[in-house]
C-alpha cells in the first residue's frame, strides 16, 4: 500500500465521522424547528379553531411579554384543553423515544423496546387493577398511581428473576420478559372478566390508548419522571457506544456493563412507567423512532438518544392531532393509530434489513 493509499485509508472514517456530525446538528436543528412550528398548529387545530397568530399572542400575554389575552372561551380551550394535552404529548413521545434507544442500545437489538421487559404490561396490570374493583382513595390519580407502580415493580421483578451468579444475560432477561407479558395480559382478561359493564369500557379505552383526559394535574404527575429519566439517559451515551462493539470489548475499555445495565433498566422503566401511567399502551414509538434516526445519523448514542426523545416528542404530537381531527367529531384511540402507521414501516424496515444485510445479525 502507497503513502497515498494509507492516508485516504485514514481520511475515510473520519470524514465519515465529520459528515455524520453536520446531519446529526442539522436534524438536531430540524426537529427543535419541528416542534416549535408544531405546538402553535396543535393548539390551534381543533373543533373550536383557533388562529395560530392568537395562540401566539396569548403565550406571550401569559409569559408577560406582550401580547394580549383572547376571549373567555378561546383562553379555557388553550389553557385547559389544548395546552395540557400537547404538553403531556411531548413528555410521553419523548419519555418513550428515548426508552427504546436505551433499549436497544442495552440489549445490542433492534426489535428491543420497553414493552419487552414487561413495563408496559406490568403497568396495564396496576391500572386495570384499580379500575376493575373500584380502588379511588388517591381521587383521579389512582390509576395513573397504580400503573406507575406496578409497571416499575414488574420491571424489577423481572431483572431479578433473570439474574443469575451476579450478572444477567440478555436472552434470559429478554425471555423472563416475555413470560411476564403474557402472565400480565392473562391477569388483565381475568380483571376483565370480573368487572362491571362501566369498567370495561373504561379498562378498553385505557388500553388503547389515549391523551383525551389531559389535564395539568397528570401533567404534573408524569414530569418529574420523565425529566429525570430524559437528564439522565445521555449521560450513559459515550457507555452506550462502546458496549456496541461487544461485552468483552466494552469491559476491558472501563464500562462496568453490569451496573451500566441496572442503571439503564431502571431509567428505562421509569420513563416508561409513566408514560403509560398517564396515556395507556402506545405502541411502536419506541421501536420505530430510533430507527429512522439510526438510518439518517449512524449508531452513534450522542445523538440518537436526545435525538430520539425530541423525535418522539414530535411523532407523538403529530399522531395526536391526527386523532383527534381526521374522524371528527370522533377521537380515533392514539395507541391504535400508532399502531397502524408502526406496522407497515416495521414490515418495511425488516424487509429492508434482511435484504441489504442478509438478517438482523
Amino acid at each position: 500500500m502507497t503513502v497515498l493509499e494509507k492516508a485516504a485509508s485514514r481520511a475515510a472514517p473520519e470524514e465519515a465521522a465529520r459528515r455524520r456530525h453536520s446531519v446529526s446538528w442539522l436534524l438536531t436543528v430540524g426537529l427543535v424547528v419541528g416542534l416549535l412550528v408544531l405546538v402553535p398548529v396543535a393548539a390551534g387545530v381543533g373543533a373550536y379553531p383557533i388562529p395560530v397568530g392568537d395562540v401566539l399572542s396569548s403565550v406571550l400575554h401569559q409569559v408577560g411579554l406582550g401580547g394580549r389575552e383572547l376571549g373567555r372561551v378561546a383562553e379555557s380551550v388553550l389553557w385547559n384543553v389544548r395546552f395540557p394535552r400537547i404538553v403531556l404529548a411531548l413528555l410521553v413521545g419523548a419519555s418513550l423515544g428515548c426508552a427504546g434507544a436505551l433499549m436497544q442500545g442495552v440489549f445490542g437489538n433492534p426489535l428491543a423496546e420497553p414493552g419487552v421487559i414487561g413495563v408496559s404490561s406490568g403497568a396495564a396490570v396496576g391500572a386495570v387493577a384499580a379500575i376493575a374493583f373500584g380502588v379511588n382513595f388517591l381521587g383521579t390519580w389512582t390509576v395513573s398511581a397504580f400503573a406507575f407502580v406496578a409497571g416499575l415493580g414488574t420491571v424489577l421483578l423481572v431483572y431479578a428473576m433473570s439474574r443469575s451468579g451476579g450478572r444477567t444475560e440478555v436472552v434470559t432477561l429478554i425471555l423472563t420478559g416475555i413470560a411476564v407479558n403474557a402472565f400480565a395480559g392473562a391477569l388483565i382478561g381475568l380483571f376483565l372478566f370480573f368487572a362491571d359493564t362501566a369498567a370495561v369500557n373504561q379498562i378498553t379505552f385505557w388500553q388503547l390508548g389515549s391523551l383525551a383526559q389531559a389535564t395539568w394535574p397528570k401533567v404534573l404527575a408524569v414530569l418529574p419522571c420523565a425529566v429525570l429519566g430524559l437528564a439522565v439517559a445521555p449521560l450513559y451515551a459515550r457507555r452506550l457506544d462502546l458496549l456496541s462493539l461487544g461485552e468483552r470489548p466494552a469491559r476491558h475499555l472501563g464500562v462496568d456493563v453490569e451496573r451500566l445495565r441496572v442503571v439503564l433498566v431502571l431509567v428505562i422503566a421509569l420513563l416508561t412507567a409513566a408514560a403509560v401511567s398517564v396515556a395507556g399502551i402506545i405502541s411502536f414509538v419506541g421501536l420505530v423512532v430510533p430507527h429512522l434516526l439510526r438510518m439518517a445519523a449512524g449508531p452513534g448514542h450522542r445523538f440518537l438518544v436526545p435525538g430520539s426523545a425530541l423525535l418522539g416528542a414530535g411523532v407523538l404530537l403529530g399522531a395526536d392531532l391526527a386523532a383527534r381531527t381526521v374522524a371528527v367529531p370522533a377521537e380515533l384511540p392514539l395507541g391504535v393509530l400508532t399502531a397502524l402507521l408502526g406496522s407497515p414501516f416495521f414490515f418495511w424496515l425488516l424487509r429492508r434489513t434482511r435484504r441489504r444485510q442478509g438478517g438482523w445479525a
